[in-house]
């Protein structure tokens, strides 16, 4: 990609200039800046301070996508919307986004793979192409997906932003004594079970989960939860770290009475900004039967209850 600086722009920082010209994200820009894929008149420049010049040739060489090799195969998609830069799933309870040991084939990214042919971003390499979040195997709902780097680029962006929205829906352990609240607390690997996730103080990254209390039950609490940071399992870190565990969770939960296989946690919302419009899009994923079943199960436990106090 080759660009010019008009009269206008000189002046311009290197990293603002390939960012507002090129259609990159700020942090995109340096980041190809400081690997050395932006030259100004010929020279590499790796200094994103650098101020261009009217006149200059600025040639932009964004990463070059990773071939991909692994097996499409044909397992059934929930698309919930789809352009030429993106797609958003809506991903069922037991898939697996992409291939980890245990879980080499059958996965979202094997499905995405016949879905969309080579129109995936390869960012993230042959294991992940397209893949710009990720979801846990038990936790249902909302993902995007990047059909080209430079869709990736933004969307990635604007999750390590904080400018796209997720929120998901949890019901949990007990009953809460404000409608809404705020978990900060960091989170790290366990230092006795590597596959665990705790609040710790100790190799841990900022945390933090807004959450709303929607609907009581006599035991349990339907939330609305808003990521602000998304670290692994922050949700069930978060909600079991203040005493309310997400139902049906067998890593950070406890027993429940509720016809749960695994946790009742699903994404449910997604806003961000469209790559390459720039319209703020908001895509919704409709509650999976086992979360509607389950709450049917409280409302009418809650029901019943009542009737046999009166």
């Amino acid at each position: 990609m080759k660009l010019t600086v008009t009269d206008e722009l000189a002046g311009t920082r290197l990293d603002a200039f390939v960012s507002l010209q090129g259609g990159f994200s700020r942090s995109a820009a340096q980041k190809m800046i400081e690997a050395g894929a932006v030259s100004v008149c010929g020279n590499a420049v790796t200094e994103k301070k650098h101020k261009v010049k009217a006149g200059d040739e600025v040639e932009v060489t964004p990463p070059e996508s990773v071939p991909l090799d692994m097996a499409p195969a044909d397992i059934p998609l929930s698309v919930l919307y789809e352009d030429s830069d993106l797609l958003v799933v809506d991903k069922p309870v037991g898939m697996v986004v992409h291939p980890a040991p245990g879980n080499y084939s059958d996965t979202l990214v094997n499905a995405l793979l016949a879905h969309c042919g080579d129109s995936l971003s390869g960012i993230n390499g042959v294991i992940r192409p397209g893949i710009v979040h990720r979801i846990d195997k038990d936790t249902s709902g909302v993902l995007l997906v990047a059909k080209n780097d430079k869709a990736h680029l933004s969307l990635a962006e604007q999750i390590k932003e904080h400018t796209a929205r997720r929120e998901y829906l949890a019901v949990v352990h007990g009953r809460f004594n404000a409608p809404e609240g705020t978990v900060n607390a960091p989170i790290g690997r366990r230092r006795t079970d590597r596959k665990k996730m705790a609040v710790t103080a100790v190799n841990s990254k900022p945390a933090v989960t807004h959450y709303e209390v929607l609907e009581t039950f006599d035991k349990y609490s339907l939330i609305l939860c808003r990521l602000e940071t998304g670290r692994t399992h922050q949700i069930r870190v978060h909600m079991a770290h203040i005493g309310h565990p997400v139902a049906g969770d067998k890593q950070y939960g406890r027993t429940t009475d509720l016809p749960l296989s695994h946790q009742c946690l699903h994404a449910v919302r997604i806003t961000f900004r469209h790559p390459s419009t720039g319209r703020e899009m908001t895509v919704e994923a409709p509650l999976p039967d086992y979360f509607t079943e389950t709450l049917g199960v409280l409302r009418k436990e809650d029901a019943d209850g009542k009737t046999e106090a009166q």
